[in-house]
């Protein structure tokens, strides 16, 4: 494993040892509402305070982009990209679907990543040019070729009222054709899955980096493709991403491509 990588794993086992520790205790935790349907609990932040100390202590130089800090040395020619809990809303309700998500980003490209779910206590791992792991076993992305029997991940635009019926029209076009569309509510988890063959592609509007930088390199290392909604790469700029194997990503994109001009910016 690489070094780095390695430092992420550890960080990400304590991020994870916190929130499973108080899981038993959610309804005394002290809930903030960032915006509409949008939460933080302590724990995010203790798991964040955790994982940017590990990394830290490891690589003083490194920089930082979390969800709840921000930006720490932005201009660092490392840049490590950290979601401490995502799946807030389903960890405050008791609903056992949630990950850290841990990311070094070199320059503009993303080197490594780790996605735990301490719950199943399944690690996912990445680096560039190595592929993909789960639990130490190679992942490869679905063989599923055609949308008809394709079982599917998405995300409602749950922070951005203007673009659900886009989605909607998207989700209908898409919908009908399948075996199931599943929103599950933990992005990281759903790109995860999508690496591992559990979900034959995955597509949302309206992401943060920290709900992707760690997925796209498992998707990728694992023989998978990753775009916008416009077949390019500004999925970090946009939000939206679909993301399969090459046949069934180009199937999604044509089925979303009627709907890309009423899709309204994050």
């Amino acid at each position: 494993m690489h070094p780095m990588l390695n430092i992420a794993v550890r960080a990400a086992r304590q991020a994870g040892d916190i929130i499973i520790r108080s899981a038993e205790s959610i309804d005394t935790l002290k809930i903030t509402i960032k915006s509409q349907n949008d939460f933080v609990t302590e724990i995010d932040k203790r798991a964040e305070e955790e994982i940017i100390n590990t990394l830290l202590t490891a690589y003083p130089e490194h920089g930082i982009l979390a969800e709840e800090s921000g930006y720490t040395n932005k201009d660092a020619e490392y840049l490590w990209i950290i979601d401490p809990l995502d799946g807030t809303t389903n960890y405050m309700h008791g609903f056992p679907h949630y990950a850290i998500s841990i990311a070094l980003k070199k320059g503009n490209i993303i080197e490594q990543a780790v996605i735990y779910d301490p719950v199943r206590q399944d690690l996912f791992t990445a680096t560039r040019g190595k592929g993909a792991t789960l639990n130490n076993r190679r992942l490869r992305v679905s063989r599923q070729r055609k949308l008809e029997g394709a079982f599917l991940g998405t995300g409602f635009p749950f922070k951005n009222n203007a673009n659900i019926e886009p989605y909607l029209d998207i989700f209908r076009d898409i919908f009908s054709s399948t075996s199931g569309v599943r929103r599950a509510g933990a992005a990281s988890l759903d790109l995860a899955y999508a690496a591992a063959g559990k979900l034959d592609g995955f597509f949302e509007i309206g992401l943060k980096p920290w709900d992707l930088a760690a997925g796209l390199l498992l998707i990728q290392e694992a023989g998978g493709v990753v775009t916008d909604f416009t077949n390019d790469h500004e999925y970090f700029k946009s939000g939206n991403v679909v993301c399969a194997n090459p046949n069934m990503h180009r199937v999604l994109l044509e089925k979303i491509a009627p709907h890309v001009t009423k899709v309204n910016p994050s």
